[in-house]
């Protein structure tokens, strides 16, 4: 986005636009906004790029979050296609894992292999019955009211008073497939928040519904996993999942603050995903939900060396920079014009050359209707990117607004809100009728005229 995520961002800034067009120019904006949208989306993926492949919205304008730009990070060897297929998942990449500021291993790599987990539970169930079998099967139980959520215990947990609770982080072991058994979820040690929507609703549900040690299998409906939508490349619309689960462990979820810098920027990153997620699937409560958690673990209040102090606070400003920039987007797809404003206001406090921000605070403040701030905002943001025509283009529709605004107020327009988004109306005086002879009048004379003739054939006829 050589404005990082602009393209996600400024087709969002079009839901901001001024409704007060006439005739004329509505058509010539609307053809000049299909051509900004295009630029735009080019200069997000180039912009993306230039970031290291995860500081946008790559993931929410066109696919998953790609595996390999991480492992190649930590300098793991790039993976198989097989490897790759097992690892596109939502819960891989996409799951967020605390770590104790106490324990010192590193952190346990993903299991990407096609083995079973479960080797001792191989039942026929998990094998080769239906899905339509299993859902009115009378040895399973219903976890939800709908029957849509199903359970059956195959070995006991350990006898607690109770189980994981609402905000607790769990680990998991997990494993799902399709109807066709095909493998589409996989994780040795799978740590998520109860609740936080780290996975989707049908693990979180069931993970309640555990003890320690338990080892279940889970029988989820479309509805608890990814619906209508299904994912991308693996899973089709509507398609239930059946999951192989242990409950390997539970506790009160870390507080973030107690964590190391690298560790809070590591859980930051996993929750803006989770949100560019939610955001791919036009799901944006839940995005802007992601991009919150985010931002709240990417605080810092370090103590210690001066010089490192200051290179943390940068490397978490330039991460809450990107979680902002997304949290504006979503915003904006929500029509949260102000929140919008606010948000893109906090992304300038902490880089006042971002032009993405600089952009689509001048777009709201125009359409606002303080085009003073606003020109101000877009003169800077060209400055910076003098080739963006999506920059020039909004200029000049600033610069008509402002010529023409007495104009507007002149026919005292109401607001869109009200009428509706069809306003020309309200705004064009009314044309005047084309002069000339009534089609009533030509009507009677014709009448008239076949009457005398009517009149004169029988007059004949009786001389």
């Amino acid at each position: 986005m050589g404005m990082e995520m602009d393209a996600g961002e400024q087709v969002d800034k079009e839901k901001a636009e001024s409704h007060c067009k006439t005739g004329a120019d509505e058509a010539e904006e609307e053809k000049e906004e299909d051509e900004r949208e295009k630029e735009e989306q080019a200069l997000e993926s180039a912009g993306d790029r230039q970031d290291g492949g995860g500081g946008g919205m790559e993931e929410a304008n066109g696919g998953a979050a790609c595996p390999a730009s991480e492992e190649g990070e930590e300098g793991e060897e790039v993976p198989t296609e097989e490897q790759r297929k097992m690892r596109k998942t939502s819960s891989f990449m996409k799951t967020v894992r605390f770590r104790d500021p106490s324990e010192t291993e590193p952190e346990e790599k993903r299991d990407s292999s096609v083995e079973n987990l479960f080797p001792d539970y191989e039942t026929e169930e998990w094998t080769s019955s239906s899905f339509e079998e299993l859902f009115s099967a009378q040895d399973w139980i219903n976890i939800t009211d709908d029957r849509l959520l199903r359970k059956k215990v195959l070995e006991a947990g350990v006898d607690e008073a109770q189980g994981p609770a609402w905000g607790q982080e769990v680990t998991l072991r997990m494993q799902g497939v399709l109807e066709d058994r095909m493998v589409v979820e996989k994780d040795s040690k799978l740590v998520f928040v109860i609740g936080e929507g780290d996975v989707n609703q049908a693990l979180e549900e069931c993970a309640i519904s555990m003890r320690k040690e338990e080892i279940a299998l889970l029988l989820a409906d479309s509805q608890y996993t990814y619906g209508l939508l299904g994912r991308e490349l693996d899973i089709p619309a509507w398609a239930p999942i059946l999951y192989q689960l242990q409950l390997l462990a539970f506790r009160d979820k870390p507080d973030p603050q107690t964590l190391p810098v690298a560790d809070r920027i590591r859980i930051g990153n996993h929750k803006r995903e989770r949100g560019n997620f939610f955001f791919q699937r036009e799901e944006y409560s839940m995005a802007a939900r992601a991009y919150c958690m985010a931002l709240d673990v990417l605080t810092i209040h370090t103590r210690g060396d001066e010089c490192c102090q200051v290179q943390e606070e940068e490397e978490v400003n330039d991460q809450r920079v990107k979680c902002l920039n997304n949290l504006a987007t979503a915003q904006l797809k929500l029509e949260q014009f102000e929140e919008a404003l606010h948000t893109s206001r906090d992304v300038l406090f902490l880089d006042p050359l971002s032009v993405k921000a600089l952009f689509r605070a001048g777009k709201l403040l125009s359409d606002r209707g303080e085009y003073e701030e606003a020109m101000e905002l877009l003169k800077k943001a060209l400055k910076l990117e003098p080739t963006t025509k999506a920059i020039h283009a909004e200029l000049s529709k600033l610069v008509r607004r402002q010529s023409g605004g007495n104009e507007t107020q002149k026919w005292k327009a109401k607001p869109a809100q009200v009428l509706g988004d069809n306003i020309s109306p309200f705004v064009i005086p009314p044309k005047k009728k084309p002069s000339g002879i009534s089609w009533k009048f030509l009507l009677g004379a014709l009448v008239v005229a076949l009457g005398s003739l009517v009149t004169s054939v029988v007059l004949t006829a009786r001389n």
